[in-house]
């Protein structure tokens, strides 16, 4: 069995917590501002710290020399509800006012540096307007993703009405912060063979589960197992960008991962699991016991049927080596890509100026026809086929025609016949789950897990996140759902972390995606499914638009072209509870009132 670090001996359990460099001192306090003890857990039992015997963590502000202070405003030229990004002299910070109470904390969004100033204040948090991100104001810390770390929080005071902000030179720059986390500087009493945790899957379910376990205290021994070679990454960045090598999108240093005691046993294939004795079974016969189950395999690329499907230059974009090699082979090359799926038309976007030609085959008559309607779905047709992508639409693959073993056409049921060096398939993938028939485990009749608002399966203790579930979503009457988006499985992994430690957590999240084509975003927030109408807002044939998805008299998802940041602004009245109706949208498109959606909010759910 494979795996990133060697087996721990069996050694005496031992407790620290770790505090980040630059945590800081407000950590102490409870929102009431008393000091709180914090819990930590020791072989799944907690303990509380009392404030004299805590761990002792860095004080953020002991070096005088990492401290700035800096006057930024009068205290008139701020209102409630409003935020600033001002310039402390070494770097910026986002200066909010809410409900007559000022904030600071970093300006930029960890995930991609959007500016926060741009984004969305409401209930307590801002949003970011690129990807949906969501920080706290009061503390800085990520309250729904994506993007793993919370933003540095800054001392605001106010003096002769002027309002003055105090922070550390190295948080400014840094404009991210790693929430304190437990950790057991020696692995437990355990053999090899038993864990308390056991991850199945390192994507980002996997991963949020395991680092969400060690924020809220648990200090017991932590296992996520993979299938692939690698530490989690950002397999989202495979289409987008597929000349990075594995290391460049790591989601989390080897460094993180031994410091945090979660351990990553790589190139681990689990083949069974027993949920009446609490053991997995992995394909070299090695078994482990557990304690509480985490699945969260992800899903695997749907192949062809056809002749010719296992060539050696057919490929399903699933690790970095196959996106690095699809670039390589593709170089002045044909390149076929079958499927108009968001993955498909990424390849084909990266790929379209470094191939000779590039061309998609699609079963529907327009891209995206089902997720963002025609309209929407032909505008961005047209902007690929200015990029040189030629579309072969209602139709399919018969055949891939080889020659000294290698694909040389692809033969279409139209009967065109396409030359072609590289064929991508990108046609949709399923759920990871046939490990899984003799578990216990319930699967549908798709392949996916049913669980519940707390990501339960339903076997006690083992719970499943990510693309290998469905769940009740919320804000469409708890309709059961699978949503296979990158922030939704950091979402479902958090969630399902908080419920191991029996929080009693419900997952109420709004799902929000993008992509990104020939340097434009499209953002998309809701979910659409079984949407009848698309009201549209701005000029669509120049790809600056929003797009509202109704079903009935609701709008249940909203898309957008250059017109941030309405979608993170639908997406938090949704997260709010309350719905936005037809006819108020109506009267929205008619006075063009993009810029202000406050007045769209209908009746509280």
């Amino acid at each position: 069995m494979g795996g990133c670090f060697s087996k721990p001996k069996p050694v005496e359990v031992k407790v620290e917590v770790v505090l980040p460099e630059k945590e800081r001192e407000k950590e102490e306090l409870s929102p009431n501002g008393k000091a709180s003890p914090l819990a930590y857990k020791a072989n799944g039992t907690t303990r509380h710290y009392h404030h004299e015997e805590r761990p002792i963590g860095l004080n953020p502000y002991t070096n005088p020399k990492d401290i700035v202070e800096a006057s930024v405003c009068h205290v008139k030229d701020l209102e409630n509800g409003q935020m600033r990004e001002v310039d402390l002299g070494c770097g910026k910070a986002l200066l909010i006012k809410q409900n007559g109470e000022y904030y600071a904390m970093g300006h930029k969004c960890p995930h991609y540096g959007a500016p926060l100033v741009k984004g969305v204040l409401s209930r307590g948090r801002v949003r970011c307007p690129w990807h949906g991100a969501c920080f706290n104001i009061a503390t800085g810390d990520i309250e729904d993703f994506p993007g793993l770390d919370g933003l540095p929080k800054f001392q605001v005071k106010i003096e002769k009405e002027r309002v003055y902000i105090r922070a550390s030179k190295q948080a400014l720059q840094s404009q991210r912060r790693t929430k304190v986390m437990a950790k057991c500087i020696a692995l437990s009493n355990y053999s090899t063979a038993i864990t308390n945790i056991l991850i199945i899957g390192a994507g980002p379910a996997g991963l949020v589960c395991a680092e969400t376990l060690r924020q809220e205290g648990f200090s017991d021994r932590i296992v996520m197992c993979t299938s692939e070679k690698y530490l989690p990454y950002d397999r989202s960045k495979l289409s987008k960008s597929m000349d990075s090598q594995a290391e460049q999108i790591f989601l989390r240093s080897k460094e993180f991962f031994h410091t945090y005691d979660i351990e990553v046993l790589t190139e681990t294939q689990v083949v069974s699991v027993d949920t009446k004795n609490k053991t997995v079974v992995f394909k070299d016969g090695f078994r482990m016991e557990y304690n509480k189950l985490l699945i969260a395999t992800g899903s695997t690329p749907k192949t062809l049927k056809c002749k010719g499907k296992e060539l050696d230059n057919v490929f399903t974009i699933r690790t970095p080596e196959d996106a690095n090699r699809v670039v390589k082979l593709a170089s002045n090359r044909n390149v076929v890509i079958v499927g108009a799926s968001f993955l498909g038309m990424e390849v084909a976007g990266y790929l379209c100026e470094k191939a000779h030609s590039v061309s998609v085959v699609e079963l529907e008559n327009i891209p995206f026809k089902k997720f963002l309607g025609e309209k929407v779905g032909l505008a961005i047709m047209k902007v690929f086929e200015s990029n040189r992508v030629k579309f072969y639409m209602q139709t399919e693959v018969s055949e891939l025609r080889e020659q000294e073993g290698k694909m040389k056409e692809v033969v279409l049921k139209s009967g065109k016949v396409l030359r072609a060096d590289v064929c991508v398939i990108g046609i949709g993938a399923s759920p990871t789950t046939c490990f899984l028939k003799q578990s216990g485990v319930t699967i549908d009749g798709k392949g996916y897990i049913p669980v519940n608002k707390m990501m339960q399966t339903n076997i006690p203790g083992v719970f499943a996140a990510g693309d290998v579930v469905t769940f009740p979503l919320a804000f469409r009457n708890n309709k059961k759902v699978n949503v296979p988006h990158w922030q939704m499985a950091h979402m479902q992994g958090r969630i399902a972390a908080l419920n191991m430690l029996a929080q009693g957590t419900e997952i109420n999240t709004i799902p929000y995606l993008w992509t990104a084509m020939f340097g434009k975003s499209i953002r998309y927030a809701g979910n659409g499914e079984g949407f009848d109408d698309v009201i549209i807002q701005g000029d669509i044939e120049e790809l600056k638009f929003v797009a509202f998805y109704t079903k009935n008299d609701e709008v249940i998802a909203v898309a957008s072209m250059n017109y941030d940041p309405i979608v993170s602004k639908v997406a938090e009245v949704m997260a709010s509870g309350k719905s936005i109706r037809k006819r108020d949208v109506e009267i929205f498109i008619r006075h063009g009132k993009t810029g202000d959606i406050s007045w769209l909010t209908g009746k509280g759910s």
